[in-house]
């Protein structure tokens, strides 16, 4: 561990350059060459910080030029979302769970990793309206208004599991004890979320590289076409960049298969 009292001493001259800069032909991505170099720049600086180091060598090493003006997610439609919402059977505790889990995702755009670490307490009412807190990463935590037809899928799913009224701290979303469909103590984790979304997707015969964050490229995208300002979009996605928000963005996509479809050839 290092010592904020640790005598200073110079690195080898090895170590004076980013593995990844010596080696430009290794047989990585460019991103993840820009990912790499991103931690070894934080790593040489917190070295810096603790005067260990004088400077920081890979301050000035240049990685490959990379852009990227679209994410990879694939983005599930707007009838796409509406067929697998009515196609769970909301007449026991499970399918209510599970509607409730996929409406979150699709009207609040919060990520699977958020939506696990809900507790009981983290939906209430303001008097006026319903709300839902989320804890997301970086360790920002956000309020967003509920609408009211998720927050009927939401209630449901409390009145159902008996939970409408249990302590604060416990967790919103419970697994299952395997196929009785009784709830346990126990929050599900964002992978056992993830898992439910995929199978109810195959099930209703989506695309299977659909994902739990394809909501959340949908719900960017059909609130940026409908004129809603970017920075909106934004503050409900919890972006801190809004370069992040238009990475969502697909409206492009589809003006370019438009053009590509009126080719005469």
């Amino acid at each position: 561990m290092l010592c904020e009292h640790a005598p200073k001493r110079a690195l080898p001259n090895h170590a004076r350059l980013p593995i990844i800069a010596q080696s430009p032909c290794l047989d990585y991505a460019p991103a993840t060459k820009k990912l790499h170099l991103s931690g070894i720049r934080h790593f040489f600086d917190t070295l810096v910080t603790r005067h260990v180091v004088v400077l920081n060598p890979a301050a000035s090493v240049r990685g490959e030029r990379l852009q990227v003006v679209e994410g990879k997610t694939p983005e599930i439609s707007i009838e796409q979302a509406r067929v697998l919402i009515r196609s769970i059977d909301a007449s026991n505790v499970i399918g209510l769970r599970d509607r409730a889990i996929i409406g979150i995702l699709i009207y609040t755009a919060a990520r699977v990793g958020a939506i696990s670490k809900l507790r009981r307490v983290d939906f209430y009412d303001l008097g006026d309206q319903h709300c839902l807190r989320f804890n997301e990463k970086g360790g920002k935590s956000r309020e967003i208004p509920v609408r009211h037809d998720l927050r009927q899928f939401v209630w449901d799913y409390l009145v159902a599991g008996g939970l409408e009224y249990s302590e604060k701290s416990t967790p919103l979303f419970r697994t299952t004890v395997r196929r009785t469909k009784k709830l346990t103590q126990f929050a599900m984790t964002p992978g056992d979320m993830g898992r439910m979304v995929k199978r109810r997707i195959r099930d209703v015969g989506l695309p299977d590289r659909l994902s739990p964050h394809s909501f959340r490229v949908t719900t960017i995208t059909d609130l940026l076409s409908q004129g809603v300002p970017l920075e909106d979009v934004q503050n409900l996605a919890g972006h801190a960049d809004p370069r992040t928000t238009r990475l969502y963005d697909r409206r492009q996509r589809k003006v370019t298969r438009n053009i590509v479809e009126r080719i005469s050839i």
